[in-house]
């Protein structure tokens, strides 16, 4: 359902007072928005596999222990 062109002039008018009364949030709605819109995707997706790539070892690790934890919990129960 889209916005009548009122609901989106007050929309426009609040994101204007905002941008004036605290950039900085402004700022991190405008990234936010731009995350979820797909713009910004391939970088953050990116950014996350360079992440996951180099901590693979920790990972890996820490699954065991769950699998195990779990696994122990299981047989004392």
């Amino acid at each position: 359902m889209s916005l009548s062109g009122r609901e989106r002039r007050i929309l426009g008018e609040i994101e204007q007072a905002l941008e004036l009364e605290d950039p900085d949030l402004a700022r991190r709605v405008a990234a936010i928005n731009k995350i979820e819109t797909g713009s910004d995707a391939g970088f953050y997706r990116a950014r996350m596999q360079s992440w996951a790539t180099a901590h693979i070892w920790l990972i890996v690790l820490l699954g065991v222990v769950v699998v195990l934890l779990l696994l122990l919990a299981v047989i004392t129960a």
